[in-house]
């Protein structure tokens, strides 16, 4: 008995380690999608930032709307200077939005008129396997 219990703490255990880097490793593809997006957006690219994005933004915001918001939410920060990573969560729930795979980023990041922004960027996973950016929230 002492060893079935044993075998299935092991196991339990060994799942567990491979979870954890499967979602490390969809953190990591995340991240860099993100990064990929984010430049468009800190170079005002908000055109080539809506059609690197995901298609759950780009159901939900034509590309003007999001070039205007671009322009309306960025402009008053002023130019992006540093983003420091501080919170990364895979997911596959989020509210309202479809069962799927999600990487929750939120960056601490210095704009020139404003010294402590916090982004939330959340990139999901897309049917092709490809990470993209299908949420952006400034505050």
């Amino acid at each position: 008995m002492k060893l079935f219990a044993t075998l299935l703490l092991l196991s339990a255990t060994t799942f567990a380690h491979a979870q954890d880097a499967q979602n490390q490793q969809a953190i990591d593809e995340a991240k860099q999608a993100a990064t990929e997006w984010l430049a468009l957006v800190d170079a005002g690219q908000y055109k080539a930032s809506w059609e690197q994005a995901g298609e759950p933004l780009r159901k939900s915001v034509a590309v003007a709307q999001w070039e205007q918001a671009g322009r309306a939410v960025r402009m008053p920060v002023g130019a992006f200077q540093e983003r420091t990573l501080a919170s990364s969560t895979y997911t596959t729930t989020l509210p309202g939005a479809p069962q799927g795979q999600y990487v929750v980023l939120q960056y601490t990041t210095r704009f020139a008129d404003r010294a402590n922004a916090v982004e939330t960027v959340i990139p999901s996973r897309e049917a092709d396997g490809k990470w993209r950016v299908s949420g952006y929230f400034l505050k």
